[in-house]
């Protein structure tokens, strides 16, 4: 199963910000959709943000405008870039890739996921 791999989550104040790195070893990113997922302490997972081979984007409304989704054409590389971040923003955030390449089919229909990395926003 391939494993993707998720980097830069931490504790940072309200308001602050983070980037979340989402890379691969096994697989080229570049030909698939992906999505950052977040599951917050005793919640279910949720999805934050997908983007398509196109380019094309989707977004929660509650990150909107606030967080940034970019693609490193280079080597696939997906970044979630989180600024103004709220302490109900704290969360395990996950990427999970679509092999379609068209987008993000919701929690049950990404083909593979990384391990999650931990963002707590709090004073």
């Amino acid at each position: 199963q391939v494993q993707l791999e998720e980097s830069g989550g931490g504790l940072v104040q309200p308001g602050g910000s983070l980037r979340l790195s989402c890379s691969s070893s096994e697989v080229a990113l570049k030909h698939y959709a992906i999505g950052w997922f977040r599951q917050p302490p005793g919640q279910e997972r949720e999805g934050v943000s997908c983007t398509s081979v196109d380019g094309s984007t989707l977004w929660n409304p509650a990150v909107k405008g606030r967080f940034t989704i970019s693609r490193d054409s280079a080597n696939g590389t997906v970044y979630l870039q989180m600024n103004n971040l709220k302490p109900e923003d704290t969360a395990v955030y996950y990427c999970a890739a679509d092999g379609s390449g068209l987008t993000c089919y919701g929690v049950d229909g990404m083909d593979y996921w990384g391990k999650g990395t931990l963002v707590t926003v709090s004073s």
